[in-house]
This record gives structure tokens, sequence and C-alpha cells, in this order.
């Protein structure tokens, strides 16, 4: 390991440290919880139990799916009492990060070589990951970020497959060199390439798909990256794009896996994942210094998790259709209205329904959708995924909130029905 100046010396070796320790044996992380910690009782802000309601802030009921614009899922009682749990010691951040890296590969069952980082979201993951390969462990190369002098330059990525996220990626200096064919990325490919990176929602969209990307990745020597943010469940693609060989996969915390809204996971090789944690928080002047994730949040990923892979997915499935279907009997007994049942290939992979209407209904989707957020409780519903109508599904529905969707949407369509 290069260390070139004085730079948080005491951080920097004290993760190299961490490593270290984390092969040993586990040492217990808490006490236990006092009774009367237990049953603390919230005066002032937060008495009411609302307090959203208490800063006039409208709740919503959320027919949408796991947004980050809407705080992306609901937290389980008890992984809230695990983070708790979390809240009430000291710890240091590097080593907690590698222990947890390590039990998550455990769980996982990841493949020989991989671990895994808790970080700040999907999105804190993509760049912290491509600033780990850009830098490895030269503190002067990730103290200079996003100065690349020295540095690799570039990133190929399918032109079909940029989006608002890959914003991260430039956020560290490199260049997006964009390509359509196999015979584009062969000529892009050069000494100055750092990583191929693949947004895994776009699959369908470009001509490389995402077991072809990591072959040819592994044909020119290069590093690749999987943008795989919402795309769980099913359960198995947390394990199933490092068993493809891809070097990092990152994924949201907060949305199907339901741990913390601000957290989010970096699987990879441990060299790459080890780079990674060095580029970011809690280590001071590198570029992912602002992306902070707590030991609350940390601990909350791996609870998170262990419940995720402890549900029964198939019968949680059954009982979201089942919804829909019960929301789609109330609709269509109006004229001119129907349904139908869909789930997207990837993100949100859940039942979801789409609502059409004829000339019979005389508002347009847009004005329903504007009508529902006004309404008391206010609704949150989605357009209908590129096609007329709207779409929901009942994967954020909180209990007996289906028949509240029921209630109000049909009351909008027959009172603007011929």
């Amino acid at each position: 390991m290069r260390l070139t100046s004085s730079w948080s010396r005491r951080g920097f070796l004290g993760t190299v440290a961490a490593m270290v320790a984390s092969m040993a044996a586990p040492r217990r992380l808490f006490s236990k919880i006092s009774a009367s910690s237990r049953n603390t009782r919230v005066t002032g802000f937060g008495q009411s139990g609302n307090p959203y309601e208490e800063l006039a802030v409208t709740t919503v009921i959320n027919c949408q799916g796991t947004m980050t614009m809407l705080g992306g899922s609901v937290l389980r009682p008890e992984l809230e009492a695990v983070m708790a749990m979390a809240g009430r010691h000291f710890v240091s951040i590097p080593e907690l990060e590698v222990a947890a890296g390590k039990r998550i590969a455990e769980m996982l069952k990841l493949p020989e070589g991989y671990t895994a980082l808790v970080t700040s979201g999907a999105a804190a993951a993509m760049q912290s990951g491509l600033a780990g390969i850009l830098t490895k462990d030269n503190e002067a190369l990730i103290r200079q970020l996003p100065d690349l002098t020295g540095m690799k330059s570039e990133v190929i990525i399918q032109k079909t497959h940029r989006n608002p996220f890959d914003h991260q990626l430039r956020s560290t200096g490199v260049k997006l060199i964009e390509i359509e064919t196999r015979d584009d990325l062969r000529r892009a490919v050069n000494d100055r390439t750092a990583m191929m990176h693949f947004t895994n929602f776009a699959n369908a969209a470009g001509q490389i798909k995402v077991d072809e990307w990591v072959q040819l990745a592994k044909e020119y020597n290069i590093p690749c990256m999987n943008d795989a943010a919402a795309d769980t469940p099913p359960v198995s693609h947390l394990w199933d794009y490092a068993n493809m060989g891809y070097d990092l996969v990152t994924f949201s915390g907060g949305k199907a896996i339901r741990g913390p809204q601000c957290a989010g996971l970096l699987i990879g090789r441990k060299d790459l994942v080890s780079y990674a944690l060095l580029n970011n928080s809690p280590h001071e002047d590198t570029i992912g210094r602002s992306q902070k994730v707590g030991k609350e949040e940390i601990i909350g990923m791996l609870k998170a998790l262990e419940l995720y892979q402890q549900e029964d997915h198939d019968a949680l499935a059954r009982e979201w259709q089942a919804q829909l279907e019960g929301i789609s009997r109330q609709l269509t007994k109006i004229p001119g209205v129907s349904t139908e049942y869909f789930t997207p290939e990837i993100a949100n992979h859940v039942p979801h329904m789409r609502i059409t209407w004829d000339s019979r209904v005389s508002l347009e989707p847009k004005q329903v959708s504007k009508l529902l957020h006004e309404s008391q409780p206010a609704i949150v519903i989605g357009g209908g995924e590129g096609r007329p109508g709207l779409s929901m599904c009942s994967f954020m529905l909180q209990p007996g909130e289906d028949k509240i969707v029921a209630e109000r949407l049909s009351r909008i369509l027959r009172e603007h029905s011929a």
C-alpha cells in the first residue's frame, strides 16, 4: 500500500487494520437493551405519533412502488429495533463495514473472493466502486479525484444505457464512451479504459445483453460494474450477477429489501470493495466523504437482508395479486373501465395492474391522478408505463389501503362517467 503523505494516516491505516481484524473471531456489537430504553416516552415533537402531520407534510398511500422520491419502503418493526440497538454504542465504522461485508457475503453465498460494502444508496455504490477502480489504494490518487492525472479516464457504456444515474460515474471525472455494437466496443477499448458499465434495467434496450457484457469485459481484462439498483425481486438477483462474473454490482437498500432508505450495497471482488471503502466516508478528503452511512444503517442493512431472504416471496406475490384483483372488481363495475395485469421484467418486478377507460369517462389519466393526490388520504398512482391509462401495484400498500384505493378511484371514475 502506498502512503505518500500524512493525509488521514490513522484513518487510512485503520481501515486496513479493520480488514485484517475481520478475519478474527467476531465480537459482540450490542449489550442488552434496558427495559427503560425500550419504553421511552416521546414528548414534544413526535408525541402525536405522526411527525409528518405535525410538520403539515402530507403522507400518501403509495400505489407506485419503491420510489426514492416517496421514501423507498417501510421498515419492519424488527429492523427498527435492531437499528435502535446499534444507535446506543460507538464502533469503528471501517471495522464494522468490513465485518458487515463478510457477513453479507456469507448470507448471500457470494462467490469465493467476493464481499460487500454498505453504502449510502446504490448511487453512492456506483461512485465509490468506480473511484476504487481508478485509485486502488493509492492515497495521493484518492485525494486527487476527480483530477484523473496519472489514472485511467474512460468508462465504456452502451448508448441505450445512459440515464440520470450515470452522473455518479461522471462525478469521478471519467469520460463516458458510448457504444452500440460489439464492433464499437472493440474499437473503444484502449489503455485509458478503466471500466465497462452496465445498467441492468436497460438490458432489453441494448444490443449487448447482461451475460455477454461481462464475458466481453473478461475477454479484454476490464473491470465491469452492473447497476442493479431496483432489481429485486427476485431475491436471487442479489447473487446472480456476481455469479455471472461481474466485478461490482450495486443495489438499493431501501426498496424491495426494505432496509434503510439511505443505505445501499456494493457487492464485488474483495480488492475492489476495499478500494471503494478507502474512497468513502468516514475517510476524509475523499470523493465519497459526503456519502456517509451510519452504524445504524449498516446494521439495518444486515438485518433487512436476513429478513428479506426469509420471506415467502411466492406467497407475497399472490397476496399482491389478490389485492389488485379486489380493486379491479370494483373498478370494472363502472361502464367503460377495464383492467389488465402485468409484471415489469426488471425493477419493481411484482404484479401490476393497468387501468384504462373509454370515452364514457370524461377524465384524462393525469386528471384522475391529480384528483387522487388531492384526496384525503392522498393517493399516489403511476402513469400507464408508456401506454394509455394508469398503472399501479400493491407492493407498498399497508393493510386496508387497497380498500381505500378501490373506493376512492371508483368514486372519481363514477362521478365523471356518462
